[in-house]
C-alpha cells in the first residue's frame, strides 16, 4: 500500500508540472484547435481514471466501516459523522459529488467473503471494468445505477447483468452498433429505457407518491417577497417550462439596426441583466396576471380573480406611503400600488369615522379585449427595444398616467412585459404617443443622444421606413 501511496504521489508531482506549463506558459494558447481538442479528451482520461481510484477506495473505506462499531469506524477516527462527510474533508469536494461516490462504490465495489476473504464479483462487474478502463466517469455509473436500482426489486439476477453488459458497452463505444461511446447524460437515459424494460409497472407506485408528496406552499412576506416551495408532478413541471420557454425567449441577441455604421452614438441593443431566476419570476407574474384575465378562469364572487389594493386616496395621488395587499401582510410600496392599479380599476370606498361604508366609486380604466388585441397588434410585443416578449404575455400600459387625465384608448396604451412595465419610473425608458403611435426614448447608457424612435414592430409598420427610403 506504502508502494500505491508513493506512485500516486509521484503520478501527481509529474502532473502539476504538466498544468504549470499548459497554465502558465503560452502552451494553451499556442495550440491548434485540434490540440485544444485533444488537451480536453485526454484530461477528461485522466479524470475518469483518478474517478476509478476514488471509488475504489470510497468502496474500501465504506465496507471497513459497515463490519465495524461507530466508534472503531474510518469515519469516526477522522472526526467525521459519516462516509460523505470524510469524503467531503477528504477529497474537497460538495456534498453532491460525495454521494455520487458512495453510490458507485456501491455498485462496482468487490466485497469480501467472510470465510475465504476472497474478492467476489462486484454488483456491476462490466461497469466496474468501463470505469477501471478510464471508459466511464463515476458521475455517469452513479446516474445508471440510481436508475436501476429503483427497478431491481422486479428484476432478476440475469437481468441485472444484461443491463450491466450493455451500459458498459455503450459507455466504452463498444456496442454492436458500433456507437461512439455515450456521456453521463445518454447512459442515464439508456438505464431509464432499461428500467421500463426490467420493471414495467414501476412507474405506477412511483407516480402514486409523486401524488402524495405534490404541493405548492406559499411562505410568509419577509423584505418584500414571499418564498414560494413544492413539490411539482413532472407533466406539471413540463407545462410550466413550456410556458416560461413561450415567454422568456431565449433570443436576447440580434442584429442593430443603426443610421450612421460610423456614427459612435448609435444606440445598443439593450442588456437584460435579470437573471435566469428573474427572468422565471417575471415570466411567472405574465402567466398569472394572463390566467386572472382569462375567460375561462373559475370566478371568484361571481368575478375573475382581481388583486385588491387598499390604499388611501391621498397617498396613491401624491405616489408616497404605503399599500396593502389583500392576503399579504407585508405592506409594499406605493410603486407597487401604481402598477397594479395602471391595469386595473380603482374602487373608491368611502368610510365615516366608525368605519361605516358610506359610499363606493367605480373608476374603470381596464382596457377591452378589443382594444387590447388592436395595441397588440399595432406594437407586436413589448415596446421597449431589445425586449421579445410577445404581446399575448404584455401588459396595456396608460402612457399618460389615468390618474393624471390619460384616457384609456389605443391612443394611450402600449404593450409593456410585466418587468418593464413594473420598472418603467424607474428605469430611464420614457414612451410618448406621436399621433396614436408610441416613441421611445432609451436612457443615456443605450443612447447618448437620447432619441426619440418609433417602437411598433409590426412588420407592415417596419416596412414603412424602407418603402419612403426607396421612393425619397
Amino acid at each position: 500500500m506504502e508502494a500505491l501511496t508513493q506512485r500516486l504521489g509521484g503520478l501527481t508531482e509529474a502532473l502539476s508540472c504538466v498544468v504549470r506549463e499548459a497554465l502558465g506558459g503560452n502552451a494553451l494558447a499556442a495550440a491548434s484547435d485540434d490540440e485544444l481538442l485533444g488537451v480536453l479528451a485526454s484530461a477528461s482520461e485522466l479524470s475518469r481514471l483518478v474517478d476509478a481510484i476514488l471509488v475504489e477506495a470510497t468502496g474500501h473505506i465504506g465496507a471497513r466501516d459497515a463490519a465495524a462499531d461507530r466508534l472503531d469506524r474510518i469515519a469516526t477516527g477522522a472526526g467525521c459523522r459519516d462516509l460523505n462527510e470524510l469524503l467531503r474533508r477528504a477529497t474537497r469536494c460538495s456534498a453532491a459529488r460525495a454521494t455520487e461516490l458512495v453510490c458507485a462504490a456501491r455498485g462496482i465495489h468487490r466485497p469480501t467473503a467472510l470465510t475465504s476473504g476472497q474478492a467476489l464479483p462486484a454488483r456491476y462487474p462490466q461497469l466496474r471494468e468501463a470505469l477501471t478502463g478510464g471508459a466511464v466517469s463515476a458521475e455517469a455509473v452513479s446516474g445508471v445505477l440510481r436508475v436501476l436500482e429503483q427497478a431491481l426489486p422486479a428484476a432478476t439476477a440475469e437481468q441485472r447483468l444484461a443491463a450491466d453488459v450493455e451500459l458498459a458497452a455503450a459507455a466504452a463505444g463498444t456496442g454492436p452498433e458500433g456507437e461512439p461511446p455515450a456521456g453521463a447524460d445518454e447512459l442515464r437515459w439508456q438505464a431509464q429505457v432499461w428500467a421500463q424494460v426490467l420493471d414495467p409497472d414501476g412507474a405506477e407506485p412511483r407516480e402514486d407518491r409523486a401524488l402524495r408528496v405534490r404541493e405548492v406552499r406559499l411562505g410568509r412576506a419577509r423584505d418584500g417577497v414571499v418564498s414560494l416551495r413544492g413539490n411539482l408532478l413532472v407533466d406539471v413541471a413540463a407545462q410550466l417550462q413550456l410556458l416560461f420557454d413561450a415567454i422568456d425567449n431565449p433570443k436576447r441577441r440580434g442584429p442593430v439596426f443603426v443610421e450612421d455604421p460610423e456614427d459612435d452614438d448609435a444606440p445598443m441593443l439593450q442588456a437584460d441583466r435579470r437573471t435566469t431566476g428573474q427572468r422565471r419570476h417575471d415570466a411567472l407574474a405574465a402567466i398569472l396576471v394572463a390566467a386572472a384575465g382569462s375567460a375561462d378562469t373559475p370566478s371568484l364572487g361571481g368575478a375573475a380573480p382581481t388583486l385588491t389594493v387598499a390604499v388611501r386616496a391621498e397617498d396613491l395621488q401624491a405616489g408616497a406611503g404605503y399599500a396593502h395587499i389583500d392576503g399579504v401582510d407585508e405592506p409594499v410600496s406605493m410603486h407597487v400600488a401604481q402598477h397594479i392599479a395602471c391595469c386595473g380599476r380603482i374602487e373608491r370606498v368611502t368610510f365615516d369615522s366608525f368605519g361605516r361604508i358610506l359610499g363606493i366609486q367605480v373608476d374603470d380604466r381596464i382596457f377591452t379585449p378589443y382594444q387590447r388585441r388592436a395595441i397588440a397588434l399595432r406594437d407586436g410585443g413589448c415596446v421597449i427595444p431589445g425586449c421579445d416578449i410577445r404581446a399575448a404575455w404584455c401588459e396595456i400600459h396608460h402612457v399618460e398616467e389615468w390618474a393624471a387625465g390619460g384616457k384609456t384608448s389605443t391612443d394611450n396604451g402600449v404593450a409593456l412585459c410585466w418587468f418593464h412595465h413594473r420598472t418603467i419610473s424607474t428605469s430611464g425608458w420614457e414612451i410618448r404617443m406621436v399621433g396614436g403611435v408610441p416613441e421611445v426614448r432609451g436612457p443615456g447608457w443605450w443612447d447618448r443622444r437620447r432619441r426619440w424612435r418609433p417602437a411598433g414592430r409590426h412588420p407592415a409598420w417596419m416596412r414603412a421606413p424602407v418603402a419612403a427610403a426607396r421612393t425619397g
